[in-house]
C-alpha cells in the first residue's frame, strides 16, 4: 500500500509564537507531518507579551504541562486581572478582574439588580462583588475550589512570566517532540512560478528548506506574509494611536502583585508586570502627542526599582494583515498584526491562531474554502478585540490633549452598538465566540464612568429589603473567602518558586 505524502509545515521565526506553534504540532501532529523551525540566535524578539489571559492555561494543559514547574522555569507569578490607574481620572482606579461579577439571578443578569440597588444606596461600588479584584487588591490567590462555601465559584487566573524564558521551555519541548530546529538567517523566499505560493525559504549560508504550509513568525517585518507575498496591512492608528513604547525592567522591592497594572500617563499608559525575578515596565504611547526623549524619561521616573537594562525602543503600527492566511503562509504573533499589549492579548492571539489553524487544517492541496475560513474567525476575533481596547481610550476623563483626541474618535459602529445597549438598556451582549464577556465590558464601561439611563424592569420586582440583603450577602461571601487565602507570595514560595 502506498503510503500519503508527508506534509511539511516550515516555521519561519522563533520567539513566542514560533515555539508555541512549534510545541502544538509537534504535541499533536504526530504522523504524516515534518515540522521544522528556522530561527536566527542573532535577531532578537520584541519580548513584551508577559502579562496573559485564563485562556492561556488551557494551552498549557492541553500540551501536558505541569503548571508549576513551567512556573519555575518563567520566574512566573499568578495574575486576576488588570488595574487601570488614572484612566477615567487621574487618582481613580478599577480593575478589569477575570471571572464573574456578582451572580445573575433568574433570567436577568446582574448588573441590572446592582444599577437599581446603586440608585437606592443599598450597594456598594462594583468591585465589592467580583471576587477575582478582593483577592487582587488584597494580595492574595488560591487555586482550586472554594475554601469557605460550596457557592462560591473557583478563581480564573492567568499568568505572568518572561516571554525569553518561556520560548525557551518550549523549544525544549518541541524538540523533544521531534521538530527540527535549524539555526540561520533567512536571506530570500522563493515563490512556485506556476502557483504563486512560497516553495522554500534560503539562507544566508545557502541552505534552502522548502515546504508545503508555511508559518510567518518573523514579527514585524512579516517576511513571507508583506516581504514574498505582498498582501497589506490594514492600519488602525486613526482609532488606536499610540504607536511606540519604550521598555525597560527593574529589580522587585516587594512581593509580587497578583495582577498587571496599566497606568495611564500624559500620552499613553504604563504597564507594570510583577515576575518573581524582575519587574517589567513599559511605556506604550503616541510619538504625535510626545516625544521619545520625554517618553522614556517618564517611564524612567515610574519605576520602582533600579532599571536592570537600558530602555528599549519599539515602534509599531496598531492593525493587521489584511489576509492572516494568505496562499500557503500563515502569519502568526506579530506578523499578523498588532493590538497594543492594554488587555494582554499578544499571546492569547497566537494561541488562538494556532488552535484555528489546527481544526481546519488541510490535507493537500490546501482548500480556499478553509482558508477562507481561517480568516473569517481571525477578523471577527480580532476587531472585537480592538473595539475593546477602544473603549478603554474613548472612555476616559482626563484633560491631556492626547486624552481628549481620543475621547473625539468616531468610533467603529459595532462598538457605537455595543455603548448604545449599555447606555440606553444598561444591558451587554456578547456576540459568537467574542473574546471578552459581558463581565469584562461591565467592568470597563461601569469603571471609567459610562453611565446607562435605565436598568431591566425585572430587576424591581425584588422588595428593597431583600435586593440590600443580596448585595451585601454577596460582598460577605467574597470578603471572608479572601481571607482564607494564602498571600500571593506565600502560594509561590510554597509550590513555584524559581530557582537562583
Amino acid at each position: 500500500m502506498t503510503q500519503p505524502p508527508i506534509t511539511t509545515i516550515v516555521i519561519a521565526g522563533g520567539g513566542t509564537a514560533g515555539w508555541m506553534a512549534a510545541a502544538t504540532f509537534g504535541r499533536f501532529l504526530e504522523s504524516g507531518y515534518r515540522i521544522r523551525l528556522v530561527e536566527s540566535e542573532e535577531i532578537g524578539t520584541v519580548g513584551v507579551g508577559e502579562a496573559t489571559i485564563p485562556q492561556i492555561r488551557l494551552f498549557n494543559q492541553a500540551l501536558g504541562l505541569d503548571e508549576d514547574a513551567f512556573l519555575r522555569a518563567t520566574g512566573g507569578t499568578f495574575k486576576l486581572g488588570i488595574a487601570f490607574d488614572g484612566w477615567r481620572e487621574p487618582g481613580h482606579s478599577y480593575m478589569h478582574a477575570f471571572g464573574d461579577v456578582g451572580r445573575d439571578v433568574g433570567l436577568i443578569a446582574f448588573q441590572h439588580y446592582w444599577l437599581r440597588a446603586r440608585a437606592l444606596g443599598l450597594a456598594k461600588p462594583l468591585d465589592a462583588y467580583a471576587l477575582n479584584e478582593v483577592a487582587a487588591r488584597a494580595g492574595r490567590m488560591h487555586r482550586g475550589g472554594p475554601l469557605t462555601a460550596a457557592t462560591i465559584p473557583a478563581m480564573p487566573y492567568a499568568f505572568h512570566f518572561d516571554a525569553g524564558l518561556y520560548a525557551a521551555y518550549l523549544r525544549r519541548f518541541a524538540v523533544n517532540r521531534g521538530v527540527e530546529r535549524t539555526e540561520g538567517r533567512i536571506d530570500r523566499v522563493e515563490r512556485d512560478g506556476a502557483s504563486g505560493d512560497v516553495a522554500a525559504i534560503v539562507l544566508d549560508s545557502g541552505e534552502r528548506i522548502a515546504g508545503d504550509l508555511f508559518i510567518d513568525c518573523t514579527g514585524f517585518r512579516g517576511l513571507l506574509i508583506e516581504g514574498a507575498l505582498e498582501t497589506g496591512y490594514e492600519s488602525w492608528t486613526h482609532w488606536l494611536p499610540c504607536d511606540r513604547a519604550v521598555a525597560v525592567p527593574t529589580a522587585n522591592v516587594g512581593p509580587p502583585l497578583p495582577y498587571t497594572r496599566a497606568i495611564a500617563r500624559e500620552a499613553g499608559w504604563q504597564w507594570r508586570i510583577p515576575l518573581q525575578h524582575r519587574t517589567g515596565n513599559g511605556h506604550v504611547y503616541c510619538s504625535a502627542f510626545i516625544d521619545d526623549e520625554r517618553a522614556t524619561e517618564t517611564l524612567l521616573a515610574n519605576v520602582e526599582g533600579a532599571p536592570q537594562a537600558d530602555p528599549r525602543l519599539l515602534r509599531f503600527v496598531t492593525g493587521r494583515r489584511k489576509r492572516a492566511w494568505n496562499r500557503n503562509v500563515v502569519a502568526m504573533g506579530l506578523a499578523s498584526g498588532f493590538l497594543e499589549p492594554l488587555e494582554s492579548t499578544s499571546i492569547h492571539l497566537i494561541q488562538s491562531a494556532i488552535a484555528r489553524l489546527v481544526k481546519l487544517l488541510p490535507a493537500l492541496p490546501l482548500v480556499p474554502a478553509l482558508r477562507n475560513e481561517y480568516n473569517r474567525q481571525t477578523d471577527f476575533e480580532v476587531e472585537r478585540i480592538r473595539d475593546f481596547l477602544i473603549l478603554h481610550y474613548w472612555a476616559n476623563g482626563r484633560s491631556e490633549p492626547f486624552w481628549q483626541a481620543c475621547r473625539e474618535v468616531a468610533l467603529p459602529d459595532s462598538l457605537k452598538a455595543k455603548i448604545a445597549l449599555w447606555r440606553e438598556a444598561g444591558t451587554i451582549t456578547r456576540e459568537h465566540e467574542e473574546l471578552f464577556t459581558e463581565d469584562g465590558w461591565l467592568q470597563v464601561l461601569a469603571g471609567q464612568g459610562v453611565e446607562p439611563r435605565a436598568h431591566h424592569p425585572l430587576a424591581d420586582q425584588i422588595g428593597e429589603r431583600d435586593l440590600a440583603d443580596y448585595m451585601e450577602t454577596l460582598e460577605l461571601l467574597y470578603r471572608r473567602e479572601v481571607q482564607a487565602m494564602p498571600t500571593h507570595a506565600d502560594l509561590i514560595a510554597r509550590h513555584c518558586a524559581a530557582r537562583g
